[in-house]
């Protein structure tokens, strides 16, 4: 229960009582700033507190944007202020300050709340305030304005603002006309039964995984249920979102699973299919890894450059493209830029539609397809904007770089020798002759030699160099994807090349667990909260020692029958076992952010 301390008595007729107790709030009357601040004290510590003006006039949805967004320790609309946590105690130094004048003798009738949310700014606590749009929340001062505002409030329907809100702003064509025009109204429905965002992520992931079962048994049937099967699993993606936003129910824990089971029911599939088609004798496992390396590596790309550019995005809207800009002024070419790139409801649907007509390897030819020129227009318009903006890379931003490069303590050592030769060049071309050596040299020798292992010795000296500045540079970006393409791409060439029978869904765990990795990092970052520790980078070898490691492991037991293959399961196992423990353990931890992911585009 939550405790909300009303400055006064409510006007007559009022149901703004009613409305706070509808909200969770244990309502209490003051009789000034004064008793308010005397009432703020009996409150415990931990707990969520609100004042509001006894006069205040507005929407329901206004009052619950303002007071029960779990995100912010501090919000407020005209006339309504909540405080939470850290900033309980700068709310209780402003009001005891405030109390002082506000008791005077002919002293205003102030919107006291809002006097209070300017002092909590001005003492370094950021007060939400959120954007209201149509709805109504105001302090009106004499009969005339009040009456206006409850004429206002009567003219909105607020309920169907909510309805709409719950919707993300920008979305994919597919699901922005196909999904969300129901998935609301399934959202609100959830709400009304009391379910959970997280209920219904992990309905979405089960669903999925069953898709994905069906899939494996690679008969017609199995393949048409398994396409419908995704279709209701990407509804459901879709309606924990917008159930979040419509009842504000944001959480640590929703933060993680929406962050973390796109990927995993997306991969899932993968493997599903290449079941399938193994049953039927069509080996697609080279496939099925190469999308997921394709989607990961895109998927980086864009965590990398909104790293690098997230303090300077006033820079980056002054040197966008020309080309950009005009076809941002047509309507219909906003929705075919977002259905080009193949964003999640477009690949979804087409996945789901291939595989209920089509064959498992027609599937994986058409993702890879299209996630290829997704991603080289993405990257080539980034890559332009990089060389044209003046943006200045941040120390901030250096860091976010090198923690998503994942490098390990070869790299590390490598690095601080390159730092005392005054050695470091320029860090995307390194990066890129390094990947360019390990893969090339990877495809060209025969399974077993070990001029990989030297070139992927090479690779981590390369690597090291190229970290051994702060990441600063106008296309620094790039490094961290040149590594991860480097790493997966190799892993997928050395298990396709081998004798070893297996080693492609060996290498497909392997990968998969290292990825869930690198994802955990990013959202780690995106929260806030820095990177995964140290230890564990260390521990799992960073990129370059992974790859050191399997090159080596590829050369070693080369033409032994299935030890590769069990070597690369056990290094999936132990990789996997390592990061999700780590994981389960900081997302559940009460020092992770309370915030909901919305997802990403693509």
């Amino acid at each position: 229960m939550s405790t909300a301390i009303l400055t006064g008595p409510p006007a007559p007729g009022s149901s703004l009582d009613g409305d706070l107790r509808s909200l969770g709030f244990d309502v209490r009357i003051a009789s000034g700033a004064e008793e308010a601040a005397a009432l703020l004290t009996t409150v415990p510590a931990g707990e969520r507190v609100a004042l509001v003006d006894p006069r205040f006039v507005g929407h329901l949805h206004a009052l619950r944007l303002a007071l029960t967004d779990p995100r912010f320790p501090a919000a407020g609309v005209p006339g309504a202020l909540t405080a939470r946590g850290e900033a309980r105690p700068a709310l209780a130094r402003a009001l005891s300050e405030v109390s002082v004048t506000s008791g005077a003798p002919g002293a205003p009738a102030d919107d006291l709340p809002a006097t209070l949310a300017d002092a909590l700014d001005a003492d370094g606590v950021a007060v939400h305030r959120p954007q209201l749009g149509t709805l109504v929340a105001t302090v009106p001062t004499d009969a005339e304005a009040r009456h206006a505002a409850r004429a206002a409030v009567e003219a909105v329907d607020d309920e169907a603002v909510r309805l709409r809100s719950a919707v993300k702003a920008h979305d994919g064509f597919f699901t922005t006309f196909f999904i969300s025009p129901y998935s609301r109204h399934i959202a609100r429905w959830c709400a009304r039964r009391g379910l959970t965002p997280n209920q219904v992520t992990t309905a979405s992931l089960l669903t999925a995984l069953i898709a994905a079962g069906c899939a494996a048994t690679g008969e017609r049937g199995g393949y048409v249920a398994a396409g419908v099967l995704l279709l209701v699993s990407f509804v459901l993606d879709c309606t924990d979102g917008q159930l979040a936003r419509y009842a504000l129910k944001y959480s640590t824990m929703g933060a993680w699973l929406d962050a973390t089971f796109d990927r995993a029911k997306e991969y899932a599939f993968y493997a599903g299919l290449a079941l399938g088609a193994a049953r039927n004798g069509d080996d697609v496992w080279a496939l099925a890894l190469g999308a997921m390396v394709l989607m990961t590596c895109r998927h980086v790309v864009d965590f990398s450059f909104n790293e690098a550019n997230a303090e300077s995005t006033g820079a980056a809207a002054k040197t966008s493209l020309a080309l950009s800009s005009r076809l941002d002024g047509v309507g219909w070419t906003v929705w075919a830029r977002r259905m080009i790139i193949l964003p999640i409801g477009e690949r979804w649907a087409m996945i789901a539609v291939l595989t209920a007509v089509t064959s498992p390897r027609i599937v994986f030819w058409a993702l890879i397809a299209g996630c290829a020129f997704g991603a080289c227009y993405t990257t080539a318009g980034r890559v332009l904007r990089s060389l044209t903006r003046k943006a200045k890379r941040t120390d901030r931003a250096a860091r976010a770089l090198f923690d998503l490069t994942d490098s390990g303590p070869l790299a590390e050592v490598v690095a601080g020798a390159a730092r005392r030769l005054s050695f470091p060049g320029p860090a995307p071309v390194v990066a890129f002759l390094g990947a360019a050596l390990v893969v090339g040299v990877a495809l060209g020798a025969e399974p077993g030699d070990v001029t990989v292992v030297a070139a992927a010795a090479a690779y981590a000296v390369l690597a090291g160099v190229a970290v051994a500045r702060p990441l600063k540079g106008a296309l620094d970006w790039l490094v961290p994807p040149l590594f991860r393409a480097a790493e997966y791409t190799t892993v997928l060439v050395l298990a396709a090349r081998s004798d070893s029978p297996g080693a492609l869904p060996a290498a497909f765990g392997l990968v998969a667990a290292v990825a869930y990795h690198h994802y955990d990092t990013v959202y780690r970052i995106r929260g806030g909260t820095g990177a995964p520790p140290a230890w564990l980078v260390r521990v799992t070898g960073g990129h370059e020692g992974r790859t050191l490691l399997v090159t080596a492991l590829a050369a070693l037991l080369a033409g032994r029958g299935d030890d590769f293959t069990l070597a690369l399961t056990a290094l999936a196992a132990a990789v996997a076992l390592m990061v999700l423990v780590e994981s389960v353990r900081f997302w559940v931890s009460a020092g992770a952010p309370a915030v909901h992911d919305e997802g990403e585009a693509a």
